[in-house]
């Protein structure tokens, strides 16, 4: 199974649309305010279309077919969201036609970290 995944993503960077193409622009090389993120990434049996694993957000992004996915979507959601993850949906148009839009929202994100899942007792707090 995990190879067949790695094959899967290496396939998906290869045939990526051109939402994806564009998105991954602004944030290859660190680009995004120095946060690495990683395209068709497994995570979990799951291939997050960019994730940046420092700040544990994922960001999907949604062409026409996943109209029909509604629950799929949801439920992958909910799976990364149990370990951690936050994620972030966009409509390829949206991409195409505001990805400044889209990069601020993301950046927002990234400002503003989500409580660790599974805090250390009485407050403590780990090393990053």
């Amino acid at each position: 199974m995990k190879r067949l995944n790695v094959d899967r993503a290496r396939v998906l960077r290869r045939t990526s649309t051109d939402a994806e193409q564009a998105l991954w622009y602004r944030l290859r090389s660190r680009h995004l305010m120095g946060w690495k993120f990683r395209r068709q990434h497994e995570i979990g049996g799951y291939i997050a279309d960019f994730v940046c694993s420092d700040a544990m957000l994922i960001v999907e992004l949604d062409g026409g077919q996943h109209a029909d996915k509604v629950a799929y979507d949801e439920r992958r959601s909910c799976e990364l969201q149990t370990m951690g993850y936050r994620v972030l949906r966009f409509w390829n148009n949206d991409v195409l036609t505001n990805i400044d839009g889209v990069l601020e929202v993301i950046v927002e994100a990234l400002a503003n970290p989500a409580p660790h899942p599974n805090p250390l007792p009485g407050g403590e707090r780990g090393l990053r």
